[in-house]
């Protein structure tokens, strides 16, 4: 048998230079990091911890896991990719972060997901809003409900405040071709009480042919302190503005003011049926305000021969509105189109 020989080195083996950990991805990172520590880019917080178990700078995330250090400058990217990923620490890192990434997103799909809270409630977000929405709604429809306001009209509602009730009365003489046409001569407004608000003769703007005395009561010497047409205009507006006027055959009045008032503040006594029929006569027919006030108050106006009192017939109609006043404002209540 042959010999074997054995060549055995008893000396000390050469020692490797230690590799670096990592993949080459990290190791380049690595020699990045190091030469912008040695030109001194980065500063001395952003550095990593020196040892494994110290705490680093910086606010730490939730679930464990610790903010990147923000790197400064060009060459520097974003993020800060792992130190390791081959290391059991570095695994366990990368777990964190995922956790959190996940809890996050699972916490972001469970809101959208989730039915909207009750803003009714008193821990809503618009519980306040929305309970100041309902008092202010609970108070327009009032204890009936939301059908408060129209039941409360239906069963019948207060007429209008005596303070905002006035009766009007003109008186017109002829101007024009054959003084055909009517102008106001005499104006007169009284209170619900029957007080005088206003009584002023007025002079026309046009030239005076026919003064209709019988019917008017006007005479030339009225016109020597008659108000220009213009003024009494404006001062009579100013005491209708907002006002519910009563008046008979009220439009003639209007025109000759060449005025028109609402129609919801208007109330023409020689258009209430409820008149007509009081007084024995037909509905659909117009009776004089002579007629009405001797039939419902028996009362005697516009006699004798001097002429309509504007101040006696406007008083007169606002009597005649009292009689039905009650049922006539809570039939305009249940028909409004009829105002």
């Amino acid at each position: 048998m042959d010999d074997l020989i054995l060549n055995v080195d008893f000396s000390a083996p050469e020692r490797r230079s230690k590799k670096e950990p990592g993949n080459r991805k990290h190791q380049s990172f690595v020699r990045r990091r190091r030469e912008l520590e040695r030109r001194g880019v980065l500063r001395q917080k952003q550095l990593p911890a020196a040892a494994p178990g110290a705490p680093r700078p910086g606010r730490a995330r939730r679930g464990g896991a610790k903010r990147c250090p923000k790197e400064n400058g060009a060459a520097t990217t974003s993020r800060c990719p792992p130190v390791s990923q081959n290391g059991p620490k570095h695994k366990a890192r990368g777990a964190a972060q995922n956790g959190v990434t996940g809890a996050k997103d699972e916490a972001r799909g469970a809101a959208l997901a989730a039915p909207p809270v009750s803003q009714n409630g008193p821990t809503g977000t618009g519980a306040p809003t929305q309970s100041k929405a309902k008092a202010r709604r609970a108070a327009q429809n009032g204890p009936t409900g939301t059908g408060g306001k129209a039941k409360a009209r239906g069963a019948g509602s207060a007429p209008p405040a005596p303070s905002k009730l006035v009766a009007l009365d003109c008186e017109m003489v002829g101007t024009g071709p054959g003084g055909r046409t009517s102008a106001l001569a005499r104006c007169s407004i009284v209170t619900y009480e029957g007080d005088v608000v206003y009584d002023r003769y007025v002079r026309p703007e046009a030239a005076i042919v026919d003064y209709r005395t019988r019917w008017s009561g006007i005479r030339p010497r009225h016109m020597a302190q008659a108000v220009p047409f213009r003024r009494a205009q404006q001062q009579v507006l100013q005491i209708l503005a907002g006002k519910v006027v009563v008046g008979h055959a009220i439009h003639n009045d209007f025109k000759a003011l060449h005025y028109c008032h609402p129609k919801a503040l208007t109330r023409d006594t020689s258009q209430i049926p409820l008149l007509n029929r009081r007084a024995g006569f037909p509905e659909n027919v117009n009776i004089s305000l002579k007629r009405l006030t001797k039939a419902l108050l028996n009362q005697d106006i516009q006699v004798g021969k001097s002429g309509h009192s504007s101040v006696e017939d406007a008083r007169a109609t606002m009597e005649l509105y009292k009689v039905v006043e009650q049922e006539w404002e809570q039939h305009l209540q249940q028909n409004p189109e009829q105002k």
